[in-house]
């Protein structure tokens, strides 16, 4: 039986930050109101066999429309910040010039109202759903849509920088850069080598832009989230040590070093060899503007990988994609798998966390988990009840890891549950149920599922160990 009360084991420090987290894309709706123009997501769902089902995002779960229901249930679930993401075509319908009135007002509202739950809020900058107008002039493969994020930016800032404290310039700028623009599995959904690359730098010269404008307008947290992968070679034969190294260049250092260290990662021309011999998208002062200090890193983790050497699986180098880098993914056996095939492996969170610290040092700033979650078959609510026990021991363990890492030295300042409720889950449509909160697409009624029961418990009895009561208040 899944503990429903008790505190992960290990201990959380005093003000350790529990949250939910969304994005704009996958909740909001109201595609066609209050001035939003159209995103690359928008034209990749209306893209034949691009999204399961054809699912799009124009209704979501209407959280344009029904975000103060959606504000009652975090103030009753207990979260201390509730990570959501502005919607760049909300405010900038073209990715240029003044901002929506009518879109800042919707966050306007929303801040307003998580303020009065006695939520704080944390903004999101980009969770990927760019004006489509910008990748008409070459997206993020040119460096206009960097300098255009920074005056988008300053723009949500303006707005919203007296009440929000904690701000992320992006999340997993490697989905935007390499599922978007090398794997064509997220928008805009192309196949590309050195182009793929140049987007993967443009973010990050982005995140540069828009810390400046962030530190201008004078905000307390600013960070960049990281979807950072634990990986492992499949033996301990050189092939498959080399191979796993191009792994996490392509994955993790890529973002690592120029952002901690400010500079590019040794192992790039192993990876991805003539793509970037001559890279001539970088400028001098690029790695100085992009490694400027941040107040923390966000990470999203769900789960490890372990590879092995492979071939290229393209023969011709000229077609060759940022992603075809010499190494394939293998299974992982005797560990349950998540519904979307993920395995569940608690302890290597635990592994990342602790290696990021011994691999960075001082440089590493403080971390939060800024997604942890799991897709699970849930059942359908009945009598207002949904039984979701494989989530609820999935969040124990990862939180448990948490902990571990905590124990160990590793400077871990909060943990957004990923997600709040269900929602559309880019290439897989509605198909995929992430949410604490079960979501009826047909009706749209929410129900708490028995995960966000336990989160509610668990936050309580964190609060009441800290402030030596019992926690049930």
């Amino acid at each position: 039986m899944t503990d429903f009360s008790s505190p992960p084991p290990g201990s959380l420090p005093p003000g350790f930050v529990f949250g939910a987290a969304t994005a704009a894309f996958q909740i909001e709706g109201g595609a066609d109101e209050g001035g939003r123009g159209a995103s690359i997501w928008d034209t990749f769902c209306r893209t034949p066999g691009r999204v399961l089902g054809g699912d799009t995002g124009d209704e979501a779960c209407d959280h344009f429309h029904r975000y103060p229901e959606d504000i009652a249930l975090l103030r009753e679930l207990g979260v201390d910040s509730y990570r959501f993401s502005v919607s760049w075509p909300r405010i900038q319908a073209t990715g240029s010039g003044p901002a929506n009135a009518r879109g800042i007002g919707f966050y306007n509202r929303l801040v307003d109202g998580l303020l009065d739950a006695g939520v704080e809020p944390a903004v999101t900058l980009y969770h990927w759903d760019l004006p489509q107008a910008l990748e008409d002039t070459g997206g993020w493969r040119v460096r206009e849509t960097a300098e255009r994020f920074a005056e988008y930016t300053h723009l949500v800032a303006a707005a919203l920088a007296d009440r929000v404290p904690r701000w992320i310039t992006l999340n997993e700028p490697w989905c935007s850069a390499f599922l978007g623009y090398a794997d064509d599995h997220h928008a805009p959904g192309t196949r590309e080598g050195t182009p793929a690359l140049a987007a993967a730098h443009h973010l990050l010269v982005g995140h540069g832009l828009a810390l400046q404008a962030l530190r201008a307008a004078g905000v307390r947290e600013a960070g960049i989230t990281l979807n950072l992968d634990r990986i492992t070679p499949a033996s301990a034969g050189p092939r498959d040590v080399e191979a796993a190294l191009r792994a996490r260049t392509q994955r993790n250092l890529v973002w690592t070093e120029p952002l901690l260290r400010g500079r590019y990662p040794d192992s790039e021309s192993d990876t991805w060899e003539d793509l970037i011999a001559r890279p001539d998208f970088r400028r001098d002062g690029d790695l100085q503007l992009i490694s400027a200090p941040l107040d923390f890193l966000g990470i999203n983790y769900y789960t490890p990988s372990v590879v092995r050497a492979a071939p290229y699986r393209e023969a011709d180098a000229a077609l060759r994609t940022a992603m075809d880098n010499r190494f394939e993914a293998v299974p992982v056996p005797g560990v349950r798998h998540t519904a979307m095939g993920w395995p569940v492996v608690p302890d290597s969170l635990h592994d990342l966390l602790v290696t990021l610290k011994e691999q960075y040092g001082a440089a590493l700033p403080p971390v939060f988990l800024t997604e942890n979650g799991s897709a699970e078959d849930d059942p359908a609510p009945v009598g207002g009840t949904v039984h979701d026990e494989p989530r609820i021991a999935y969040l124990r363990d990862h939180l448990a890891a948490v902990a571990r890492a905590v124990a160990d030295g590793v400077d871990v300042r909060g943990y957004y549950a990923w997600s709040l409720m269900d929602n559309f889950e880019w290439a897989y449509g509605y198909s995929k149920r992430f949410g604490l909160v079960h979501v009826d697409y047909d009706t749209l009624r929410r129900t708490p599922k028995d995960s966000y029961h336990w989160y509610r418990r668990l936050i309580a009895a964190h609060r009441g160990l800290v402030h030596g009561s019992d926690g049930t208040g």
